[in-house]
Protein backbone atom coordinates (compact mmCIF):
# COMPACT_ATOMS: atom_id res chain seq x y z
CA UNK A 1 0.00 0.00 0.00
CA UNK A 2 1.52 3.66 -1.15
CA UNK A 3 2.07 6.01 1.28
CA UNK A 4 1.30 9.06 -0.22
CA UNK A 5 -1.96 10.08 -2.16
CA UNK A 6 -1.95 10.24 -5.80
CA UNK A 7 -3.32 13.93 -7.04
CA UNK A 8 -4.40 14.95 -10.74
CA UNK A 9 -3.59 18.22 -11.75
CA UNK A 10 -5.71 20.00 -14.70
CA UNK A 11 -4.25 23.67 -15.57
CA UNK A 12 -4.13 24.76 -18.92
CA UNK A 13 -1.98 27.64 -18.28
CA UNK A 14 1.21 26.21 -18.71
CA UNK A 15 3.47 28.28 -16.60
CA UNK A 16 0.84 28.10 -13.78
CA UNK A 17 0.73 24.58 -14.34
CA UNK A 18 4.00 23.72 -13.81
CA UNK A 19 4.36 26.31 -10.79
CA UNK A 20 1.52 24.53 -9.10
CA UNK A 21 2.82 20.93 -9.81
CA UNK A 22 6.13 21.89 -8.28
CA UNK A 23 4.87 23.31 -4.96
CA UNK A 24 2.20 20.15 -4.66
CA UNK A 25 5.41 17.38 -5.61
CA UNK A 26 7.43 19.13 -2.64
CA UNK A 27 4.87 18.22 -0.10
CA UNK A 28 6.02 14.78 0.65
CA UNK A 29 2.78 12.81 1.04
CA UNK A 30 1.64 14.07 -2.92
CA UNK A 31 2.31 12.44 -5.75
CA UNK A 32 1.61 13.62 -8.99
CA UNK A 33 -0.77 10.78 -10.84
CA UNK A 34 -1.55 12.78 -13.84
CA UNK A 35 -0.93 16.47 -15.35
CA UNK A 36 -3.56 17.61 -17.42
CA UNK A 37 -3.50 20.37 -20.08
CA UNK A 38 -7.24 20.14 -21.10
CA UNK A 39 -10.54 19.36 -19.28
CA UNK A 40 -11.03 16.24 -21.67
CA UNK A 41 -7.61 14.82 -20.70
CA UNK A 42 -8.98 15.76 -17.04
CA UNK A 43 -11.71 13.77 -17.42
CA UNK A 44 -9.90 10.98 -19.12
CA UNK A 45 -6.94 10.76 -16.57
CA UNK A 46 -10.14 10.64 -13.82
CA UNK A 47 -11.10 7.83 -15.35
CA UNK A 48 -8.15 5.76 -15.71
CA UNK A 49 -7.79 6.08 -12.07
CA UNK A 50 -9.17 7.48 -8.90
CA UNK A 51 -7.04 10.07 -7.31
CA UNK A 52 -6.93 11.59 -3.90
CA UNK A 53 -7.05 14.90 -4.93
CA UNK A 54 -7.76 16.73 -8.12
CA UNK A 55 -6.47 20.38 -8.49
CA UNK A 56 -8.28 22.18 -11.41
CA UNK A 57 -8.02 25.84 -12.64
CA UNK A 58 -11.14 27.08 -13.92
CA UNK A 59 -10.35 29.82 -15.83
CA UNK A 60 -9.98 28.56 -19.47
CA UNK A 61 -13.54 27.52 -19.79
CA UNK A 62 -15.69 28.24 -16.51
CA UNK A 63 -18.69 26.50 -17.75
CA UNK A 64 -16.82 23.24 -18.39
CA UNK A 65 -14.62 23.24 -15.60
CA UNK A 66 -17.71 23.76 -13.09
CA UNK A 67 -19.63 20.99 -14.97
CA UNK A 68 -16.52 18.58 -14.50
CA UNK A 69 -16.21 19.72 -10.99
CA UNK A 70 -19.65 18.30 -10.29
CA UNK A 71 -19.09 15.06 -12.40
CA UNK A 72 -15.92 14.53 -10.10
CA UNK A 73 -17.83 15.30 -6.96
CA UNK A 74 -21.40 13.27 -7.94
CA UNK A 75 -18.79 10.43 -9.66
CA UNK A 76 -16.30 10.31 -7.11
CA UNK A 77 -17.33 11.78 -3.69
CA UNK A 78 -14.11 10.96 -1.94
CA UNK A 79 -11.91 13.06 -4.34
CA UNK A 80 -10.41 15.64 -2.38
CA UNK A 81 -10.51 18.94 -5.09
CA UNK A 82 -9.27 22.38 -5.07
CA UNK A 83 -10.35 25.12 -7.92
CA UNK A 84 -7.84 27.52 -8.36
CA UNK A 85 -8.63 31.00 -10.29
CA UNK A 86 -7.84 34.51 -11.59
CA UNK A 87 -11.27 35.81 -10.65
CA UNK A 88 -11.87 36.67 -6.88
CA UNK A 89 -15.39 37.67 -6.80
CA UNK A 90 -17.89 36.24 -4.08
CA UNK A 91 -20.47 34.75 -6.95
CA UNK A 92 -17.47 32.83 -8.56
CA UNK A 93 -16.45 31.21 -5.30
CA UNK A 94 -19.63 30.38 -3.96
CA UNK A 95 -20.79 28.60 -7.28
CA UNK A 96 -17.74 26.32 -7.44
CA UNK A 97 -17.70 25.27 -4.08
CA UNK A 98 -21.49 24.44 -4.74
CA UNK A 99 -20.62 22.83 -7.73
CA UNK A 100 -18.41 20.39 -5.18
CA UNK A 101 -14.73 22.17 -4.41
CA UNK A 102 -13.44 21.90 -0.94
CA UNK A 103 -11.23 24.92 -1.04
CA UNK A 104 -10.90 27.95 -3.89
CA UNK A 105 -7.67 29.66 -4.28
CA UNK A 106 -6.56 32.53 -6.14
CA UNK A 107 -3.77 33.09 -8.76
CA UNK A 108 -0.93 33.17 -8.26
CA UNK A 109 -1.01 30.65 -5.53
CA UNK A 110 0.79 30.94 -2.51
CA UNK A 111 2.55 27.89 -0.85
CA UNK A 112 1.38 29.01 2.69
CA UNK A 113 -2.14 28.24 1.22
CA UNK A 114 -1.87 25.51 -0.76
CA UNK A 115 0.41 23.81 2.05
CA UNK A 116 -2.70 24.51 4.42
CA UNK A 117 -5.38 23.62 1.62
CA UNK A 118 -4.28 20.51 0.98
CA UNK A 119 -5.01 19.12 4.40
CA UNK A 120 -8.07 20.77 5.12
CA UNK A 121 -9.82 18.88 1.88
CA UNK A 122 -7.75 15.67 2.07
CA UNK A 123 -8.13 15.52 5.88
CA UNK A 124 -8.02 12.05 7.58
CA UNK A 125 -5.78 10.52 4.13
CA UNK A 126 -3.27 12.49 5.32
CA UNK A 127 -3.09 11.28 8.47
CA UNK A 128 -2.96 7.76 7.27
CA UNK A 129 0.15 8.48 5.18
CA UNK A 130 2.19 9.73 8.34
CA UNK A 131 4.52 6.85 9.27
CA UNK A 132 7.22 7.38 11.48
CA UNK A 133 9.03 4.15 10.13
CA UNK A 134 9.43 5.47 6.45
CA UNK A 135 11.51 7.93 4.81
CA UNK A 136 14.12 9.30 2.76
CA UNK A 137 18.03 8.87 3.64
CA UNK A 138 20.60 10.64 1.29
CA UNK A 139 24.32 9.52 2.36
CA UNK A 140 26.93 11.70 1.92
CA UNK A 141 30.70 11.38 2.16
CA UNK A 142 32.44 13.83 3.01
CA UNK A 143 35.64 12.71 0.50
CA UNK A 144 36.04 9.56 -1.61
CA UNK A 145 36.33 6.15 0.36
CA UNK A 146 35.51 7.40 3.77
CA UNK A 147 32.47 4.27 3.14
CA UNK A 148 29.46 6.37 2.22
CA UNK A 149 28.42 3.56 -0.32
CA UNK A 150 29.15 0.72 2.11
CA UNK A 151 26.60 2.72 4.45
CA UNK A 152 23.84 3.30 2.17
CA UNK A 153 23.90 -0.54 0.95
CA UNK A 154 24.00 -1.89 4.58
CA UNK A 155 21.59 0.66 5.88
CA UNK A 156 19.23 -0.63 2.66
CA UNK A 157 19.78 -4.09 2.75
CA UNK A 158 19.26 -4.12 6.85
CA UNK A 159 15.43 -1.75 6.21
CA UNK A 160 14.34 -4.57 3.59
CA UNK A 161 15.01 -7.61 6.00
CA UNK A 162 11.43 -6.63 7.49
CA UNK A 163 9.17 -7.56 5.36
CA UNK A 164 6.40 -4.60 6.20
CA UNK A 165 8.92 -2.33 4.44
CA UNK A 166 9.82 -1.95 0.62
CA UNK A 167 13.40 -0.85 -0.34
CA UNK A 168 14.77 1.11 -3.28
CA UNK A 169 18.67 1.82 -3.04
CA UNK A 170 19.86 4.72 -5.90
CA UNK A 171 23.06 5.05 -6.96
CA UNK A 172 23.30 8.80 -7.48
CA UNK A 173 27.32 8.59 -7.76
CA UNK A 174 27.07 9.27 -11.40
CA UNK A 175 30.80 8.56 -12.64
CA UNK A 176 32.30 5.67 -10.39
CA UNK A 177 29.46 4.15 -8.59
CA UNK A 178 29.96 1.13 -7.35
CA UNK A 179 26.10 -0.14 -5.34
CA UNK A 180 26.00 -2.87 -7.80
CA UNK A 181 29.20 -4.20 -7.12
CA UNK A 182 28.53 -4.46 -3.42
CA UNK A 183 25.45 -6.31 -4.12
CA UNK A 184 27.34 -8.61 -6.67
CA UNK A 185 23.95 -8.06 -9.54
CA UNK A 186 24.12 -6.90 -13.16
CA UNK A 187 21.37 -4.76 -13.09
CA UNK A 188 19.11 -4.95 -16.93
CA UNK A 189 18.39 -0.94 -16.47
CA UNK A 190 19.94 1.63 -14.61
CA UNK A 191 19.05 5.79 -13.48
CA UNK A 192 19.27 6.28 -17.31
CA UNK A 193 16.17 4.50 -18.71
CA UNK A 194 14.13 5.92 -16.07
CA UNK A 195 15.16 9.74 -16.61
CA UNK A 196 15.26 9.66 -20.16
CA UNK A 197 11.66 8.63 -19.74
CA UNK A 198 10.48 10.95 -17.15
CA UNK A 199 7.26 12.27 -19.00
CA UNK A 200 5.55 9.25 -19.13
CA UNK A 201 7.02 7.22 -15.53
CA UNK A 202 4.77 5.33 -13.47
CA UNK A 203 5.06 2.68 -10.12
CA UNK A 204 4.69 0.28 -12.18
CA UNK A 205 7.22 1.57 -14.79
CA UNK A 206 9.49 2.13 -12.32
CA UNK A 207 9.58 -1.29 -10.13
CA UNK A 208 10.12 -2.89 -13.89
CA UNK A 209 12.68 -0.55 -14.11
CA UNK A 210 15.12 -1.42 -10.89
CA UNK A 211 16.91 -5.26 -9.92
CA UNK A 212 16.06 -6.57 -7.02
CA UNK A 213 18.63 -7.83 -4.86
CA UNK A 214 18.13 -11.18 -2.86
CA UNK A 215 18.15 -8.97 0.37
CA UNK A 216 15.29 -7.75 -0.55
CA UNK A 217 16.48 -4.14 -2.05
CA UNK A 218 15.41 -2.82 -5.23
CA UNK A 219 18.42 -1.04 -6.87
CA UNK A 220 18.16 1.69 -9.50
CA UNK A 221 22.04 2.06 -10.51
CA UNK A 222 24.37 5.19 -11.75
CA UNK A 223 24.40 5.03 -15.87
CA UNK A 224 27.16 2.91 -17.69
CA UNK A 225 28.33 5.70 -19.63
CA UNK A 226 29.64 8.96 -18.67
CA UNK A 227 27.91 10.66 -21.98
CA UNK A 228 25.02 9.43 -20.04
CA UNK A 229 25.29 11.52 -17.27
CA UNK A 230 24.22 14.59 -18.73
CA UNK A 231 20.80 13.43 -19.13
CA UNK A 232 20.25 13.16 -15.31
CA UNK A 233 19.03 16.65 -14.52
CA UNK A 234 17.85 18.00 -11.50
CA UNK A 235 14.18 18.17 -12.62
CA UNK A 236 13.63 14.75 -14.05
CA UNK A 237 15.44 13.37 -10.82
CA UNK A 238 13.21 15.14 -8.85
CA UNK A 239 10.25 13.57 -11.16
CA UNK A 240 12.25 9.92 -10.39
CA UNK A 241 12.69 10.46 -6.74
CA UNK A 242 8.84 11.69 -6.29
CA UNK A 243 7.99 8.24 -8.05
CA UNK A 244 9.96 6.25 -6.32
CA UNK A 245 8.73 7.82 -2.64
CA UNK A 246 5.52 7.10 -3.63
CA UNK A 247 6.49 3.32 -4.62
CA UNK A 248 8.67 1.99 -1.71
CA UNK A 249 8.22 2.80 2.34
CA UNK A 250 11.99 3.68 2.12
CA UNK A 251 14.31 5.31 0.04
CA UNK A 252 18.07 5.09 0.33
CA UNK A 253 20.25 7.33 -2.08
CA UNK A 254 24.10 6.95 -1.92
CA UNK A 255 25.26 10.74 -3.69
CA UNK A 256 28.15 11.72 -5.02
CA UNK A 257 31.17 13.25 -3.21
CA UNK A 258 30.74 16.55 -5.94
CA UNK A 259 27.73 17.81 -4.32
CA UNK A 260 26.77 18.76 -7.95
CA UNK A 261 22.77 20.33 -8.51
CA UNK A 262 21.46 17.13 -8.79
CA UNK A 263 22.82 16.05 -6.00
CA UNK A 264 21.39 18.48 -3.71
CA UNK A 265 17.70 17.58 -5.07
CA UNK A 266 18.61 14.79 -3.31
CA UNK A 267 19.43 16.47 -0.22
CA UNK A 268 16.94 18.18 -0.06
CA UNK A 269 14.42 15.49 -1.15
CA UNK A 270 15.97 13.45 1.62
CA UNK A 271 14.42 13.29 6.12
CA UNK A 272 18.07 13.02 6.81
CA UNK A 273 21.24 13.29 5.69
CA UNK A 274 24.01 10.83 7.10
CA UNK A 275 27.02 12.81 6.62
CA UNK A 276 30.05 9.93 6.71
CA UNK A 277 33.55 11.10 7.52
CA UNK A 278 36.44 9.75 9.30
CA UNK A 279 38.68 10.92 11.97
CA UNK A 280 41.50 12.38 10.07
CA UNK A 281 41.89 16.69 9.45
CA UNK A 282 40.75 16.44 6.04
CA UNK A 283 37.67 14.94 6.40
CA UNK A 284 37.31 17.43 9.39
CA UNK A 285 37.99 20.51 7.70
CA UNK A 286 35.53 18.54 5.04
CA UNK A 287 32.50 18.39 7.11
CA UNK A 288 33.24 22.01 8.41
CA UNK A 289 33.28 23.84 5.47
CA UNK A 290 30.15 21.25 4.51
CA UNK A 291 27.98 22.30 7.20
CA UNK A 292 28.72 26.01 6.24
CA UNK A 293 27.92 25.44 2.77
CA UNK A 294 24.54 23.54 3.89
CA UNK A 295 23.70 26.37 6.01
CA UNK A 296 23.03 28.60 3.03
CA UNK A 297 20.04 26.31 1.83
CA UNK A 298 17.00 26.34 3.86
CA UNK A 299 16.45 23.64 5.90
CA UNK A 300 19.21 21.45 5.13
CA UNK A 301 21.50 21.62 7.70
CA UNK A 302 18.80 20.78 10.65
CA UNK A 303 18.32 17.12 8.68
CA UNK A 304 22.39 16.34 8.43
CA UNK A 305 23.73 13.62 10.90
CA UNK A 306 27.72 13.52 10.82
CA UNK A 307 28.56 10.20 11.57
CA UNK A 308 32.30 8.73 12.19
CA UNK A 309 33.02 5.70 10.30
CA UNK A 310 36.28 3.38 11.39
CA UNK A 311 36.89 4.50 14.49
CA UNK A 312 39.79 3.25 15.73
CA UNK A 313 41.34 3.02 12.56
CA UNK A 314 44.98 3.72 13.42
CA UNK A 315 46.38 4.63 17.06
CA UNK A 316 47.10 8.34 15.52
CA UNK A 317 43.80 9.37 14.64
CA UNK A 318 42.48 12.32 16.06
CA UNK A 319 40.49 11.68 18.82
CA UNK A 320 36.73 11.67 19.13
CA UNK A 321 36.36 14.20 21.88
CA UNK A 322 38.80 16.47 19.61
CA UNK A 323 36.76 15.65 16.18
CA UNK A 324 33.73 16.79 18.32
CA UNK A 325 35.64 19.84 19.22
CA UNK A 326 36.61 20.77 15.71
CA UNK A 327 33.31 20.36 13.98
CA UNK A 328 31.28 21.85 16.81
CA UNK A 329 28.56 19.21 17.53
CA UNK A 330 28.75 15.68 18.67
CA UNK A 331 29.13 12.66 16.08
CA UNK A 332 25.18 11.00 15.47
CA UNK A 333 27.10 7.56 15.27
CA UNK A 334 30.28 5.73 15.75
CA UNK A 335 31.15 2.97 13.44
CA UNK A 336 33.54 0.72 14.87
CA UNK A 337 36.58 0.16 12.03
CA UNK A 338 35.97 -3.64 11.23
CA UNK A 339 38.47 -4.14 7.97
CA UNK A 340 38.32 -8.14 7.79
CA UNK A 341 34.90 -8.17 7.73
CA UNK A 342 33.46 -5.23 5.63
CA UNK A 343 36.45 -6.65 3.27
CA UNK A 344 35.00 -9.76 3.01
CA UNK A 345 31.22 -8.57 2.10
CA UNK A 346 32.54 -6.16 -0.20
CA UNK A 347 34.61 -8.71 -2.54
CA UNK A 348 31.57 -11.23 -1.71
CA UNK A 349 28.89 -8.73 -2.96
CA UNK A 350 26.92 -9.81 0.33
CA UNK A 351 25.30 -6.98 2.67
CA UNK A 352 26.21 -7.37 6.67
CA UNK A 353 22.71 -8.17 7.42
CA UNK A 354 23.09 -11.49 5.37
CA UNK A 355 26.52 -12.57 6.02
CA UNK A 356 27.84 -11.33 9.44
CA UNK A 357 24.61 -10.55 11.59
CA UNK A 358 25.85 -10.60 14.63
CA UNK A 359 29.25 -8.90 14.12
CA UNK A 360 29.95 -5.71 15.94
CA UNK A 361 29.81 -3.40 13.34
CA UNK A 362 26.03 -4.84 12.08
CA UNK A 363 25.02 -4.17 15.09
CA UNK A 364 25.80 -0.35 14.88
CA UNK A 365 24.31 0.05 11.41
CA UNK A 366 21.42 -1.80 12.81
CA UNK A 367 21.17 0.78 16.09
CA UNK A 368 21.57 3.42 13.59
CA UNK A 369 18.90 2.82 11.39
CA UNK A 370 16.72 2.08 14.00
CA UNK A 371 17.37 4.93 15.56
CA UNK A 372 16.76 6.95 12.59
CA UNK A 373 12.94 5.86 12.38
CA UNK A 374 12.52 5.65 16.13
CA UNK A 375 12.38 1.82 15.77
CA UNK A 376 12.81 -0.21 18.51
CA UNK A 377 14.12 -3.59 18.72
CA UNK A 378 15.86 -6.13 20.46
CA UNK A 379 19.96 -6.78 20.19
CA UNK A 380 21.45 -9.28 18.66
CA UNK A 381 24.11 -10.61 20.49
CA UNK A 382 27.41 -9.25 19.13
CA UNK A 383 30.83 -11.00 17.99
CA UNK A 384 33.56 -9.78 15.77
CA UNK A 385 35.39 -11.98 13.64
CA UNK A 386 35.17 -13.31 10.22
CA UNK A 387 32.66 -13.45 7.66
CA UNK A 388 31.05 -17.02 7.58
CA UNK A 389 29.39 -16.40 4.14
CA UNK A 390 31.98 -18.42 1.58
CA UNK A 391 30.69 -17.02 -1.44
CA UNK A 392 33.19 -15.62 -4.12
CA UNK A 393 33.72 -12.50 -5.50
CA UNK A 394 34.97 -14.24 -8.73
CA UNK A 395 31.76 -13.63 -10.40
CA UNK A 396 32.93 -9.75 -11.02
CA UNK A 397 35.01 -10.33 -13.27
CA UNK A 398 32.85 -12.30 -15.35
CA UNK A 399 30.78 -8.99 -15.69
CA UNK A 400 29.49 -7.71 -19.09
Amino acid sequence: MSSHLKFVLCEPKKTVRESLSKMLSSMGYLFLDAECSSYSALNDAIGASTPDLVVIGIDEDYAQALALVRKIRGQLPDVAIIAVSDRNDGPTILETMRAGAGEFLNLPVDMSDLAEAVPRVCGTKIQKTQNTTSGVIAVAGVTGGVGATSMAVNIAAYLAQDPVNSVALVDLDLSVGDADILLDCIPEYTLIDVASNVSRLDLSLMKRSMTRHESGVYLLPRPVSLLDNEVVTPDNLGRVLSVLKSAFSHLVIDTSKSYTPVDLVALNFADHILLVTQLDLPCLRNVVRLLMSFDEYHGLKEKVKVIVNRCNLQSNQISVKKAEETIGQAFYAQIPNDYQTMAAVRNNGVPLVMQAPQAAITQTFMNLTNSLFNVQKPAVPAEVGPATNKKQWLGFLSRK
